[in-house]
């Protein structure tokens, strides 16, 4: 029987402490060093392992033939044509790395970004030498239109309003036809990038209206405008003509909620695989939609001025390349990534062998 004076409830207990629950212990009893003594013994212990089938490998498609062009702003990184891609994914394939995401640059850019949904466009072309050599290769395409359209941006230009802008609305049917004629050319996974409001379930859309339910998609869900990716705009040779892409992607300094708000959104309209990009100024994003969406499989893209920092910082002996570059893909897998997209997919790879 409650009394007439019950004592009242509160909303937010103070949480139990580990202590609650069970001994510490502590020095001398308790000695953490001892856990440490030993390589074999840390190995056992570990919590957060890397495994070459985690990652994802971009690579940059060009016409042209013999052509393996490196990106200044990206050592190790290079510009490939069909003949030399060929090259390329066969090694990639040898070392068990999970796949690879594909970036075209067409011969000839225009105002849509006609090339993207060509039959015979520079993607299409790819995934048909990356199936003839490497069939067991998992080809994921990037879907977007910045590496593709004259002005740089990642849809159909709008003026309507007074000032240029893109247009969200008709990007999103073109957008379809740029899937689709990607999922026919053979990837197995395609990759909306370009934050349109939309893009997943129109892509889906297009994608189970040309019988192609099979295939699924990557969405670029919480994509954050920003100063990572100028390395990036190099290999793609994707630079706005003019402004800048704060309309569309995330701004920097958000609130998490949105990352989580987009993220929803997408899962909602059929998003097979989620993504947080860039991934090491945004772990907390990562973190954050891991614990929120559990079960969806979460991609994290280690960017470009991400991987170009530590290749300028290791060339003038100012840190070792393989134990920061060894960090910062743990430190993104911990976090909550079951996917890292990263520059250093071959280099891990070896190192995990050796």
């Amino acid at each position: 029987m409650v009394g007439p004076n019950p004592e009242p409830r509160t909303l937010n207990p103070e949480p139990r402490r580990m202590s609650d629950s069970f001994s510490l212990g502590s020095f001398p009893t308790t000695r953490m060093r001892r856990l440490r003594q030993h390589p074999q013994l840390r190995a056992l212990t570990r919590s957060t392992r890397l495994h070459p089938s985690q990652f994802v490998y971009p690579l940059f498609v060009r016409g042209g033939k013999g052509v393996r062009q490196e990106i200044a702003s990206m050592p190790g990184v290079f510009q490939l044509s069909l003949d030399e891609l060929e090259k390329e994914v066969r090694e990639v394939a040898e070392l068990g790395i999970g796949g690879v995401l594909l970036f075209g640059i067409p011969e000839k850019k225009d105002a849509v970004g006609k090339d993207s949904y060509s039959d015979d466009g520079v993607i299409q072309q790819a995934l048909r030498v990356v199936k003839k050599a490497a069939p067991q290769l998992y080809a994921i395409t990037d879907v977007c239109f910045c590496e593709y359209t004259d002005h740089g941006h990642c849809g159909v230009l709008d003026q309507s309003t007074g000032r240029i802008d893109v247009n969200n609305d008709a990007t999103l049917e073109l957008l379809g036809k740029q899937a689709v004629s990607h999922a026919k050319a053979g990837a197995d996974m395609v990759a909306p990038s370009g934050m349109m409001d939309g893009m997943v379930g129109a892509i889906r859309k297009a994608l189970d209206g040309a019988a192609l339910t099979h295939i699924p998609i990557m969405a670029y869900s919480a994509k954050f405008s920003g100063g990572f990716y100028g390395p990036f705009r190099d290999a793609a040779e994707s630079t706005p003509q003019f402004g800048d892409r704060r309309s569309y992607q995330m701004d920097s300094a958000a609130d998490p909620a949105q990352a989580l708000r987009e993220t929803a959104l997408d899962i909602a309209e059929g998003a097979d695989v989620v993504m947080v990009k860039p991934a090491l100024a945004y772990l907390d994003i990562v973190s954050q939609v891991s614990r929120t969406f559990p079960g969806v499989p979460l991609a994290a893209y280690n960017v470009s001025g991400e991987y170009s920092m530590v290749k300028a910082a290791a060339a003038r002996g100012w840190i070792d390349e393989r134990s920061v570059a060894t960090e910062i893909v743990t430190g993104i897998v911990r976090a909550g990534a079951t996917i890292v997209i990263t520059y250093w997919a071959k280099d891990l790879a070896r190192w995990l062998k050796q």
